[in-house]
């Protein structure tokens, strides 16, 4: 159930081991978070938008008999983003590489630029790790953790689990920029560099050292290219398809999947038999509407504690004319982190202005936006409070949602210099939280999936098998390895190995794929980077 990133990732994976498998999807497009949305010549993401940790995407790929490369257009990205501290002025480019990187910082401030050596060398060493012996692992049971590798390491990793990633770097950066650069990963985590542990500086090896790509077509071109493949495997799709129960039976002390039942579009009661259930739609939503109470992995108590991950108003624009000012990728700080993040933390309102990202992918891909234009997508992190509302085209969204929407337009106006850029708007949509819970059933409008706090991190998040249902697993960012494409394609090969009863900890091995003749990644640098 679910034709997203994790639903079609698991069902892909499941149909070349031999499954006969049908996806039953809510919506009328495939994608789930991943979404599109077109407009006078307009294509946007409405989703994920950095392509990061590309030997993952590659490795489902290749698991499916093909690679990343046979079925995408990539493009390297330089600068890998731009970003703007604490107000108007001269931006400041981050581009990718150790050396680059080293520079940056020594620029900023004498010193630092070895300091960073060393956090980028502690940054993959963490994340070879991590990949080795905790993403790839449903941790059916605890073995993993006493692996050889990871118990050399075990010294190192307790302190890293038990502090803030903000408080890892600010005992090594005084810089306040150096911080932002190193501590904004933990937003891609749905937390905060404040709630988030330090293990996760692994994230800074994945933009500042291995670089940021961007798939022509944008993330719709990759979820075009997973449904390909899956079909190509045998994969039955079915859209509009609203499940509503997942029936069981008994089995022993256990309770057995028997079929899943579901609404086609025109309102008519289907049920299709199925041994093996895979719910790759949040979680809370699979178990709370699907499932009666007694067959539930997570109790309401848990509920009432859990971290839902943070939220965020996305406005899609469509602009009249150039925006060289711009990078693909754009980061625009506030100076008061703290209180940014204690208020999405809180539910309070955001300040003005807050830190916002903004995306320009007509900067690299000339289909997104018609001859002349510029395509933008605004990311503003916000709390996960349905109440806020939704969004809505031309303005028209919930007061809050679109009292942040003109609040972040206005204030990418006045940081990048474009005092024209209200005027020049001819598209415009918002998405609020409450279109997250509505779109793709996000417990209390997250956009992203259970933050990566310490308590929702590895073998403490939610499992991907349900121990009280036989043949029920999970996929997708509310459950194991968690938040972003690449976790929740991992999360799809997680099932495979729980329905094949497979504990080890790595990635599965690849099947031998010809390797296609294409050229390497491409490079773009947006007009105007310096």
């Amino acid at each position: 159930m679910g034709g997203g990133i994790s639903g079609l990732a698991t069902a892909g994976l499941l149909a070349r081991d031999g499954h006969a498998v049908t996806v039953l999807e809510k919506q009328a497009v495939l994608g789930g978070r991943a979404g599109r949305w077109e407009r006078d010549g307009f294509t946007f993401d409405t989703g994920p938008s950095w392509y990061l940790m590309p030997e993952v995407i590659d490795h489902w790929f290749k698991m499916m008999g093909t690679s990343a490369a046979a079925e995408l257009e990539l493009t390297r990205l330089d600068p890998a983003y731009r970003l703007w501290g604490a107000g108007p002025g001269e931006p400041t480019d981050v581009r990718t590489g150790r050396a680059a990187a080293m520079a940056l910082f020594e620029a900023q401030e004498s010193g630092s630029g070895e300091a960073l050596a060393r956090y980028l060398d502690s940054a993959e060493q963490a994340y070879t790790l991590a990949k080795k012996h905790f993403l790839y692992d449903p941790f059916a049971t605890l073995r993993g953790l006493a692996a050889p590798a990871v118990l050399r390491h075990a010294a190192r990793l307790a302190p890293l689990l038990a502090m803030s990633l903000h408080r890892f770097v600010a005992s090594r950066f005084a810089h306040p920029l150096q911080q932002q650069i190193l501590g904004y990963p933990a937003v891609f985590l749905g937390t905060s560099p404040y709630r988030a542990p330090s293990l996760y500086h692994l994230m800074s090896h994945l933009d500042l050292q291995d670089g940021v790509l961007y798939p022509q077509g944008g993330f719709a071109a990759v979820v075009d290219a997973m449904e390909r493949v899956a079909r190509r495997a045998g994969v039955r799709i079915i859209t509009d398809a609203v499940a509503t129960q997942i029936v069981t039976g008994p089995a022993g002390r256990r309770a057995r999947c028997e079929a899943v039942a579901w609404r086609d579009g025109g309102g008519t009661a289907q049920r299709t038999s199925a041994r093996l259930v895979v719910g790759a739609a949040d979680l809370h939503h699979v178990e709370t509407a699907l499932l009666p109470q007694e067959l539930r992995t997570q109790t309401a108590k848990k509920w009432r504690t859990a971290d839902p991950g943070i939220s965020a108003v996305l406005v899609c624009l469509g602009v009249r004319g150039e925006l060289p000012a711009l990078a693909h990728h754009n980061l625009l700080f506030t100076d008061d982190w703290q209180d940014n993040f204690a208020r999405i933390a809180d539910g309070r309102e955001l300040a003005e202005p807050t830190s916002i990202y903004v995306c320009r992918p007509s900067a690299t891909d000339a289909a997104a936006a018609p001859a002349g234009c510029e395509n933008l997508f605004l990311l503003i992190p916000a709390p996960a409070l349905p109440q806020w509302g939704r969004g809505g085209y031309d303005g028209g969204g919930s007061p809050m949602v679109e009292k942040v929407a003109g609040a972040a337009i206005a204030q990418l106006a006045a940081w990048a210099d474009i005092p024209d850029l209200p005027e020049r708007i001819t598209v415009r949509r918002s998405y609020g939280p409450a279109d997250f819970l509505d779109n793709v059933n996000a417990w209390r409008g997250s956009a992203l999936g259970l933050a990566h706090t310490l308590a929702q991190s590895a073998f403490l998040r939610p499992g991907n098998a349900n121990a009280k249902v036989a043949g029920l697993y999970y996929a997708g960012s509310s459950v194991r390895p968690g938040i972003g494409v690449p976790l929740c394609m991992i999360s799809a090969e997680n099932v495979l190995k729980a329905v094949r009863r497979d504990r080890t900890a790595g990635p599965l091995p690849e099947p031998h794929v010809p390797e296609p003749h294409v050229p390497a990644p491409s490079a773009a640098t947006a007009v105007g980077a310096g």
